[in-house]
């Protein structure tokens, strides 16, 4: 057998005891309250980064959270990689669905379940314990290695943009090894290539000074509901189109040959459905289930409130009413741009009475795309090749991973997708879970991949702008 693959067999059992305890921290970057958890949590993954003997372990404080670096830099002349990843996770609300606590992490059928297992802390220490057994066996990596492992991810990563700029030469590396993602669907090995980006914005509509008895006012003053109601209905057909003027100006439509990979996944609408318990026939008309999730723009209300919300009827008219819009983007569609256009109809459709105020907030991001013939792409898909006996599905990600557009910016480095979570582990949800059989393909297919990186002319991952199919 494999050295490196006996060592990692022979551990898999140690690892998994240290991801439970990884992820037993309950390092939740949304909420203040638990900052001193995710430090603990930066401490934790510094702690095992020095232990499997990467040097030069760091914290680096941000105006938030805390980054995690290290480096090995003994192969001169060898690819430099920058590993990245997040040990931030998300909140654990509504926590009485939760079967078990979300911060006691427990074994059930092959899965390890509890926050964060999935999203991202098994597979980050993957990466790092598969570094950790080439360090173990051959005393050496087979190319330089980076970490920057960062606490705020889940919260849109506020601090990289200024991090990654004042940290560019440090940083400086010829490909993004990522270990956030997902495979889909669970049942085989897929590449990921495209993420979409995202933009948001918040709305508050005013109508009377304070809230009015309905029915001394009912009828001359206007309802600040209603209105908001009125306007956010506006923003797209009953089916899914979105109806904002320019909105899709620059959207290319999917080539014939990304439509064939799209194809080639097999997923089924009435599954889909019938699993979220959807009625079917929503949904942007002339696409595909999956095309509408990866490659085409969304607009959503994600939060709206106003008015009296206890127990009962409170017969007032509210004076004000709010809402957070959130959009998913894809190439073509600048974040910015988009938000103005998003203002500029909000404004046109407001019924007279009532004042509206749109802000924007920060943190868009644009969507981001890698090259195909990226030859990290290439190793990556002979890695899967070799681990599950059969190609992987080439997919994309609906969701956004904010750093990527700055490590393209900043670094001028891609970022490559190796992430061995699946789509349907119930990250962001209630009894996450990661199945333990994928953090041992994980452990190989990392290894594996800094192996087979070894003597590649770093010059061939830069400047590449193929955006072809596989």
């Amino acid at each position: 057998m494999n050295p490196l693959k006996q060592y990692l067999k022979a551990n898999i059992d140690l690892i998994t005891t240290r991801l439970v305890e990884f992820a037993s921290i309950p390092s939740i970057s949304a909420e203040r309250a638990y900052a001193p958890a995710v430090r603990q949590a930066a401490e934790w993954v510094a702690a095992r980064m020095q232990a499997v003997g990467l040097r030069n372990v760091r914290i680096v404080d941000t105006a938030r959270h805390p980054v995690v670096l290290g480096d090995w830099l003994d192969a001169p002349g060898q690819p430099t990689v920058l590993i990245y990843g997040h040990y931030d996770v998300q909140v654990v609300d509504p926590l009485g669905s939760w079967q078990t606590p979300p911060f006691e992490p427990q074994v059930r059928n092959g899965r390890l379940y509890g926050r964060g297992v999935s999203d991202d802390k098994g597979p980050l220490l993957t990466a790092i314990e598969a570094v950790g057994s080439h360090l173990a066996v051959n005393g050496r990596l087979p190319v330089q290695v980076k970490f920057m492992l960062e606490g705020e991810e889940e919260i849109g990563s506020p601090s990289m943009e200024d991090f990654l700029r004042s940290h560019a030469i440090d940083l400086a590396c010829d490909v993004v090894l990522s270990t956030d993602g997902a495979m889909w669907p669970p049942g085989r090995p897929s590449l990921s290539v495209a993420s979409r980006g995202m933009a948001s914005l918040e709305v508050v509509v005013q109508g009377a000074c304070k809230d009015l008895h309905s029915g001394r006012h009912g009828g001359t003053a206007p309802n600040a509901l209603i209105a908001l109601a009125q306007v956010l209905g506006s923003l797209r057909t009953p089916e899914g189109r979105i109806t904002v003027e320019g909105f899709y100006d620059g959207v290319a439509e999917p080539t014939e040959c990304e439509r064939a990979e799209i194809a080639a996944v097999p997923y089924s609408e009435a599954d889909y459905c019938a699993e979220m318990q959807l009625k079917p026939g929503f949904g942007e008309p002339g696409y595909s289930l999956l095309e509408r999730q990866w490659v085409r723009p969304t607009l959503d209300v994600v939060g709206m409130g106003g008015g009296y919300q206890g127990e009962g009827i409170k017969t007032v008219i509210p004076a004000s009413a709010w809402a957070k819009i959130s959009c998913r983007l894809v190439s073509g569609q600048d974040p910015h741009d988009i938000c103005e256009k998003i203002t500029r109809h909000l404004h046109a459709h407001c019924p007279p009475g009532v004042h509206l105020e749109a802000s924007i907030k920060e943190g868009g991001v644009p969507a981001y795309r890698i090259a195909s013939d990226h030859p990290g792409l290439k190793i990556a898909a002979a890695v899967l090749q070799d681990l599950y006996g059969e190609a992987p599905l080439v997919v994309r990600i609906g969701a956004t991973l904010p750093v990527t557009d700055a490590f393209r910016r900043h670094l001028q480095a891609d970022t490559l997708f190796f992430a061995f979570a699946s789509a349907d582990e119930d990250y962001h949800a209630p009894n996450e879970f990661f199945r333990l059989q994928r953090l041992e393909d994980g452990l190989l297919g990392w290894a594996e991949f800094l192996g087979r990186m070894e003597n590649m002319d770093p010059a061939l991952m830069k400047g590449i702008k193929s955006h072809d199919c596989i």
